[in-house]
């Protein structure tokens, strides 16, 4: 079990999957370290060719808040994402939250994740409400988000603002209600598939807003094959729950009659 942590919130632990990220991994996991030294980090490496995985265990050697989890192969942000969960839950932590490893998510904002927490069950940093804000994307790029996140709300009636964040925090309960187990989503989507989950679960979910910095170092791992399959599986589950919604109205009609 991990020592104790926040007396309020319990231990914490923040899962950051890595793929060729030498350049930033070092960084991102210093600077957390320094902004939030009780909690606890694992890195959730896919095979990185580059040498990642070795920088991190080099970082987990040194520090005993820091632990590795090494995967054969590249398979997705999503897979990584469930396996560090599942690793964490298992290690008995009361909390786990989720950033890049690109430096794109600022460290010294966590704080006002874990502050939130306390009144919710999961907490997004997000870039589109008031207050956040997106740092060095050219106007290409801001629009698609947008426009995915506009989409979002539109089809499946979140009330979320940036369901596609990957800044977040959740308590264990609430992955717990949501059963990442029956999650399928292995890509970028698996934001909002779990953004969706927990709200149809009746959990509270809370944004507050963050800066989000573009990377400095290393590339992009978004495509547009990433997003088309991101609006896929979206419209996917906007017309299942579109069918849900007649199906139930049909049914309260031949109640009434």
């Amino acid at each position: 079990m991990p020592p104790a942590g926040d007396r309020d919130l319990g231990t914490e632990c923040m899962v950051i999957p890595t793929y060729d990220e030498v350049d930033n991994i070092e960084r991102v996991v210093g600077e957390l370290r320094a902004a939030q030294p009780d909690v606890h980090v694992l890195v959730v490496d896919d095979g990185s060719p580059d040498g990642t995985g070795e920088v991190a265990d080099k970082l987990a050697a040194a520090d005993d808040h820091v632990r590795v989890v090494h995967r054969r192969e590249k398979a997705g942000l999503g897979a990584a994402y469930l396996h560090g969960f599942q690793v964490a839950l298992d290690a008995g932590f009361d909390v786990v939250g989720e950033m890049d490893a690109d430096g794109s998510h600022r460290p010294d904002q966590l704080g006002r994740l874990l502050a939130a927490l306390r009144d919710a069950d999961v907490v997004i940093g997000a870039r589109y409400v008031r207050g956040g804000e997106v740092v060095n994307w050219p106007l290409s790029r801001q629009v698609l988000s947008r426009g995915g996140n506009l989409y979002v709300r539109l089809l499946l009636g979140l009330r979320l603002k940036d369901a596609t964040a990957g800044f977040r925090v959740y308590r264990r309960s609430a992955l717990e209600t949501i059963d990442l187990s029956s999650i399928r989503s292995t890509g970028y989507v698996f934001q909002t598939e779990l953004a969706h989950r927990a709200v149809q679960a009746g959990l509270r979910v809370v944004e507050v807003p963050i800066s989000f910095v573009e990377r400095e170092y290393g590339e992009s791992k978004m495509s547009g094959a990433v997003a088309v399959e991101s609006l896929k599986r979206i419209t996917a589950w906007g017309l299942a729950e579109r069918r849900r919604q007649v199906e139930r109205w049909a049914e309260q009609r031949g109640g009434r009659s």
